[in-house]
């Protein structure tokens, strides 16, 4: 916890075609401490990890987007597979991270314990992603 006793928390993401996960995991990551900050992956970030077609929004869209809900203080841009070196800047006391995260390793977990802080999952969240709108757009309407 920093000195002014704010209890600063971390979330990080592509965060592509908002969906009410996003928006229900935003909302409850806040709810946890004082100061919300979201890292995003950068366009190029989220290429490397989604593929060539990805994202749909572009990062400043994104970033707007985001800053636009009532429950998010600060949106962070950053670059690379993961947002280990932005954990280690801000030093947050909590991260939150979705479901996805509990069947795959993510280093962010260990990234947060370096800092001293913690990690929150919550139990109640549904599996919503946007790869699953995307299939879901795609075989209601078709490719073209």
């Amino acid at each position: 916890m920093r000195a002014d006793m704010t209890i600063r928390v971390f979330t990080c993401g592509c965060f592509d075609l908002l969906h009410g996960g996003h928006v229900r995991l935003l909302q409850w990551a806040r709810r946890c401490g004082d100061e919300l900050v979201v890292g995003l992956n950068s366009d190029e970030s989220v290429r490397h990890i989604k593929g060539p077609q990805r994202p749909i929004v572009g990062q400043e869209e994104r970033r707007e987007i985001l800053l636009a809900l009532e429950c998010v203080d600060s949106v962070e841009v950053f670059d690379g597979r993961d947002a280990c070196p932005l954990i280690t800047k801000l030093r947050p006391d909590i991260l939150v991270k979705g479901p996805e995260c509990r069947r795959h390793p993510f280093p962010e977990a260990a990234a947060i314990e370096e800092v001293g802080g913690r990690l929150l999952m919550p139990e109640w969240l549904t599996d919503e992603s946007t790869s699953g709108t995307i299939a879901t757009i795609l075989a209601r309407y078709g490719a073209g």
